[in-house]
């Protein structure tokens, strides 16, 4: 099963200018993007939270999915974040996925209360979330999980969720790659942590873990965060050029690392930079992948 690929933006969640969230979700979805992206850093001041905010955009739109990128585990247990999601899903009629991430920037987690994590550790919790999401989305009765990070006696799950609702982990290491292709719906690494280098490499670790689970590696959704700028003139440095640049980095990403979503994180001028994208990148990078495909 191939997937269509989809494409969106990310909006950062500052509150210093407390109309520019909303601004920049209305017109990425009035350029008709697909997704928006919200990052989840509780600990920093400068940002709302994530989940309020994704929330708050959801109520004043009517068309794009959202994503947290990615939800802070260490800080949001996995079964009220898995209720959240649920809760988010049926109220916007399916346009929601679950991000999800193990976590970083420690010290910051520590400080807000949460836990300090080795990575072997880190892994081994956002594996037992996972089991517990799926459970509590599973519309059973009553279900129970006993982990040595997580547990559940006997919960009544609900809502249940539509089928679109999903996993999406950001995941770098080869054991995350290897439960990405295994356990999870989707995949969203950002080009700043995973370049061009090793990307095919990490594709190739998601789809030999999704064959070892008889799953078909094409059914998952892989999304590259791509921060970068769209210039009028051609640039060596990839992301980084003119529309034309962008439209042919973009179709091989499709063709020969077997992505099938984008995001653009715009390095400056959020707004005109999003606008470019959506109405001059994204048509011809579907234009060109339509002639591709016949």
């Amino acid at each position: 099963m191939s997937l269509p690929v989809l494409f969106g933006a990310n909006v950062d969640p500052v509150w210093a200018d407390p109309g520019q969230a909303l601004r920049l979700t209305q017109q990425v979805e009035k350029a008709g993007l697909d997704l928006i992206t919200v990052q989840d850093h509780p600990y920093q001041a400068a940002f709302y939270d994530a989940w309020t905010l994704i929330s708050y955009l959801a109520g004043a739109t009517r068309s794009v999915t959202f994503v947290p990128t990615v939800a802070n585990l260490p800080l949001r247990p996995p079964a009220i974040l898995a209720k959240s999601a649920a809760s988010l899903d049926v109220l916007t009629g399916g346009r929601v996925r679950l991000g999800l991430g193990t976590g970083a920037f420690w010290d910051a987690i520590v400080a807000m209360g949460g836990p300090r994590r080795e990575p072997k550790e880190a892994v081994a919790a956002i594996e037992e979330a996972i089991e517990v999401t799926r459970l509590m989305w599973s519309g059973q009765r009553a279900v129970r999980f006993s982990g040595d990070h997580y547990s559940l006696a006997g919960v009544h799950p609900g809502p249940t969720p539509s089928s679109d609702l999903g996993i999406w982990l950001g995941a770098y290491g080869p054991r995350m790659l290897t439960i990405t292709g295994r356990k999870a719906d989707g995949w969203m690494p950002s080009y700043g942590f995973l370049g061009l280098d090793r990307l095919k490499d990490a594709v190739a670790r998601i789809d030999a873990g999704a064959q070892e689970a008889e799953r078909d590696p094409a059914s998952l959704r892989k999304v590259y965060n791509l921060n970068g700028l769209i210039s009028p003139v051609e640039a060596a440095e990839p992301f980084k050029g003119n529309v034309r640049q962008w439209v042919d980095q973009l179709a091989s990403l499709v063709r020969d690392y077997g992505m099938n979503g984008f995001v653009y994180w715009p390095d400056a001028d959020h707004l005109r930079q999003l606008t470019v994208f959506a109405l001059e990148v994204v048509p011809a990078v579907r234009s060109a992948l339509a002639a591709e495909t016949g």
